[in-house]
């Protein structure tokens, strides 16, 4: 039966959806910044009966712990995650993630190789920001403080979040429009997330270690982790493929679900990731 608890791991608490079946292979999905574990929904779907579904919230986001400190790293994250992963007894974990959740799986997959199955990333990548991207960002999030995410400010992040031909499509407006009432609503507690995220150190010396089979989707839209990022994962991962895909940003599983999905499903399903 399907549980959603707080855990308590380390210095906080998780909030953790489990599915919770002992007797199916196990698919730890792990969030982008702004986007909570709900963003995984339409893969429970289709992923109901087929893996054990775990979706946690990172420290600090959506219904976990709020944040103790200024900041929050992406190694902070991942002795989290890796606490979970070890007070739930998990083993031969599939790992779907994206964005910051990629950031978090990389320093996993190096420290603990033997955990992990298989890797799916989604808008992801393994360097650290420009030092002028930084800047910009801390700007703008003074700028947000005093109003909340309103506004040009609003507008955006929906830019960075989902691609430019996904904005304009009449059909995906209601998705468009539940992710811009939820990031709109994003309290000031979220700040030390997105600093961790915005000033998190380069994985890349990380990626000639991480052995686990990965599949990599990179959208061609993508604004804030652009292809040539999702490039250089592929190049410096000894085990990984890439999928491009036009027309998509920095969202996959949101903006083009249909796409998507089946090849994770089905990538998850490979005898030669054992």
């Amino acid at each position: 039966m399907a549980t959603a608890i707080g855990v308590s791991v380390r210095d906080t608490v998780l909030w953790v959806e489990d599915t919770g079946e002992t007797d199916l292979p196990v698919v730890l999905c792990l969030h982008s910044l702004w986007l909570d574990r709900t963003m995984f929904d339409d893969f429970v779907k289709a992923a109901n009966g087929k893996f054990r579904l775990i979706r946690p919230d990172f420290r600090g986001q959506g219904k976990s712990a709020p944040p103790t400190t200024k900041a929050i790293s992406m190694e902070t994250c991942a002795e989290d995650i890796e606490a979970l992963i070890d007070k739930l007894e998990l083993k031969s974990v599939n790992l779907l993630v994206q964005s910051m959740g990629g950031d978090v799986a990389l320093r996993l997959a190096a420290r603990r190789p033997e955990l992990f199955r298989s890797l799916v990333m989604l808008g992801s990548s393994a360097r650290g920001e420009p030092p002028e991207q930084i800047t910009w960002v801390h700007k703008w999030l003074d700028d947000a403080s005093a109003t909340g995410f309103v506004g040009e400010s609003l507008d955006l992040l929906m830019e960075v979040m989902f691609g430019k031909t996904t904005r304009a499509n009449p059909a995906m407006q209601p998705v468009l429009a539940h992710w811009r009432a939820k990031m709109e609503a994003s309290p000031l507690s979220l700040w030390p997330a997105i600093i961790g995220v915005i000033e998190r150190k380069s994985a890349v010396p990380l990626l000639p270690v991480v052995t686990t089979p990965a599949l990599i989707f990179s959208g061609q839209e993508d604004m804030p982790r652009p292809p040539a990022w999702a490039d250089e994962v592929v190049g410096g991962l000894p085990r990984a493929k890439l999928i491009r895909l036009a027309g998509i940003g920095h969202s996959p599983i949101i903006e083009a679900p249909a796409i998507v999905i089946p090849q994770i499903l089905a990538f998850f399903d490979q005898p030669h990731v054992e």
